[in-house]
């Protein structure tokens, strides 16, 4: 049986977590093989890159902040990703690829073309595409009452200003339409056993379609 890539993305308090966990439960209880991973991170090697990139307090320009999101991810897709889908695995990440494009590309960037350029090169040469990525959105006024009721420790990326976050937004409403044949664009803004719902009916869909 062959395995099965599937991203989430969006932005900060969209509910990613909660829908990767749910997602997760609904294909063991199918009895599935399926491994849950987060990026940046998924091995020690990009849980490292991960502390720094988020917490580390370094500014680092914004070349040098994409090379070392493509490092963590080379680690994760080799070590991790891979092994897991050529055994048949269903492998469910929290972001990968877009989250890049959309928070780099996009939210530091501004869309500059050399930025987008450069992070689409990397991307091909990762060489791993997702086989379906869910796409969460979520009113920015909202996800900050999300945000603000979890508590915990702010990254850097949840503690930059409003125009960036508005700039992700659009980032990943442009990557969701410039590859709608593996986006699905999803309202956040709902409970969870709903969106839950969807998702599940989508991945089984592909499980249980033809190759």
């Amino acid at each position: 049986m062959p395995g099965l890539f599937i991203t989430f993305e969006g932005g900060e308090g969209a509910g990613k977590s909660t829908q990767v966990a749910l997602l997760e439960a609904h294909l063991r209880a199918g009895g599935r093989d399926v491994v849950r991973t987060r990026e940046p991170g998924g091995t020690p090697g990009a849980e490292a890159l991960r502390d720094f990139l988020l917490f580390g307090g370094h500014d680092l320009s914004l070349r040098a902040e994409i090379l070392a999101h493509f490092a963590a991810r080379c680690d994760h897709v080799d070590r991790l990703i891979r092994p897991a889908l050529a055994r048949g695995a269903v492998v469910i990440c929290d972001r990968f690829a877009d989250s890049t494009m959309a928070y780099q590309g996009y939210g530091i960037g501004q869309g500059d073309p050399a930025t987008i350029g450069l992070i689409d090169a990397l991307t091909a040469q990762v060489g791993l595409v997702p086989d379906l990525t869910l796409v969460l959105a979520l009113d920015r006024a909202r996800a900050r009452q999300r945000l603000d009721a979890r508590g915990g420790r702010s990254d850097r990326y949840e503690a930059a200003d409003e125009a960036f976050h508005a700039r992700v937004a659009e980032g990943f409403e442009t990557i969701a339409r410039t590859h709608a044949g593996r986006c699905v664009h999803l309202s956040a803004d709902q409970p969870a056993e709903a969106i839950a719902r969807d998702v599940a009916q989508r991945v089984d869909a592909r499980l249980t379609g033809p190759a």
